[in-house]
């Protein structure tokens, strides 16, 4: 499924591993009860589950990409003067594996290790526009997976269609308090050979002051150079 830009059917996994239905079928319900997938019912396919998220979490961590994003996120903080971080999907969140504070800016809740709600994010909402349709109505299927921690953001599954096309047009993604009140951020994904959203990188500055000149171009570009040295 990894392997796989979008979800996929049971059928075809019997078939790719030359398994009896029924014995795919057994196996993909002991997935799910540990989470490892998830079973889309009105699509009648299976997509990873957060519990894949979290152990590619892990092994991001500890491997090349926060190994070779951790260069390209320090410059782009030299550029732009503003402190910058390295995030991956884990589930609806966001985890931060890479981060370099700018001198004298303000401090953030972004530090290593530290999860926060996806859809708030700038990293996120990136991430979260480069995923499959089905993948993101799995993480939100209701009002209830919206958290807030600012009161603004979106609420609803409509709401966050809307913003992810948006992104999706932009080419970059950016939030505005809603992380954290007096900051705003600007985030692109890190996409791998097929397309599937690996990483997400943003820059934050206090809503006091001015954009960065030229913030999203840099944080594509940094975006851009990561996937290319991951290849």
């Amino acid at each position: 499924m990894a392997a796989r830009p979008a979800p996929v059917a049971a059928s075809a996994i019997a078939r790719e591993l030359h398994l009896p239905r029924s014995t795919v079928h057994h196996l993909l319900n002991t997935l799910a009860a540990h989470g490892f997938v998830l079973h889309l019912l009105e699509e009648r396919r299976w997509a990873l589950g957060t519990t894949a998220s979290e152990l590619a979490g892990g092994f991001a961590r500890q491997q090349p990409l926060a190994r070779l994003g951790r260069p390209l996120v320090a410059a782009l903080a030299d550029r732009l003067g503003e402190s910058t971080h390295l995030g991956v999907l884990s589930g609806a969140d966001v985890i931060y594996i890479v981060e370099e504070r700018a001198p004298r800016r303000p401090a953030l809740v972004t530090d290593v290790g530290v999860r926060l709600p996806a859809h708030l994010t700038a990293t996120g909402r990136a991430m979260l526009a480069a995923l499959p349709a089905e993948q993101v109505r799995a993480l939100y299927p209701d009002v209830a997976a919206f958290s807030t921690r600012t009161g603004r953001g979106p609420r609803t599954p409509r709401e966050l269609r809307e913003l992810l096309r948006g992104i999706r047009v932009a080419g970059h993604a950016s939030e505005d308090g809603e992380v954290t009140d007096g900051t705003r951020s600007v985030g692109a994904a890190v996409l791998d050979a097929s397309g599937w959203p690996i990483a997400g990188i943003a820059t934050t500055w206090s809503s006091d002051g001015p954009e960065p000149p030229d913030a999203a171009a840099a944080v594509v570009q940094a975006a851009e150079e990561l996937r290319r040295r991951l290849r």
